[in-house]
């Protein structure tokens, strides 16, 4: 009998990466996305990296006031292993600067804490979708080029 995880038929559970030096909000956000979501988590940038790496990830919400490397520093990172994974940056010190700088380093959406949990549930919900049509036109730019590819060498 074939398990959950390798059966073609069963879905595999959308995934998430809650990242945060603060185990309260950590644990929080684990606790609100896992009825919905399977989720991961990381105490701060390196590990996130680590997880990133080693596990099928989707989404990852990111907190931009940590030790070591900093959440901007970790979202780097995150844009050269992963170019098309979506990120949430979820802080305590959301200036306008903070979530300038984020965006401008690829962040899908920014959430000040204390965050209200109906409006992280949507914002991840609609991180999952846009993360879903960026792929699905990657895939047709793919094939375009595929077929633009063939038509020369006819």
């Amino acid at each position: 009998m074939k398990s959950p995880s390798t059966d073609p038929k069963i879905p595999k559970k959308e995934a998430v990466l809650v990242v945060d030096d603060e185990a309260g909000p950590r644990e929080s956000l684990r606790m609100i996305l896992k009825p919905i979501y399977e989720v991961h988590t990381a105490s701060d940038g390196q590990e996130a990296h680590k997880v990133i790496q080693s596990k099928d990830i989707d989404v990852v919400t990111l907190d931009l006031n940590m030790p070591g490397l900093s959440g901007i520093e970790t979202l780097k990172g995150i844009r050269k292993l992963k170019p098309n994974m979506e990120v949430i940056v979820i802080t305590g010190y959301g200036t306008l600067t903070n979530a300038q700088e984020a965006i401008r380093f690829g962040a899908g959406d920014f959430i000040s804490k204390p965050f209200n949990v109906a409006d992280v549930i949507s914002i991840v919900a609609k991180s999952f979708e846009r993360r879903s049509h960026t792929l699905k036109i990657n895939s047709l730019v793919e094939r375009i080029q595929s077929l633009r590819s063939n038509v020369r060498d006819v």
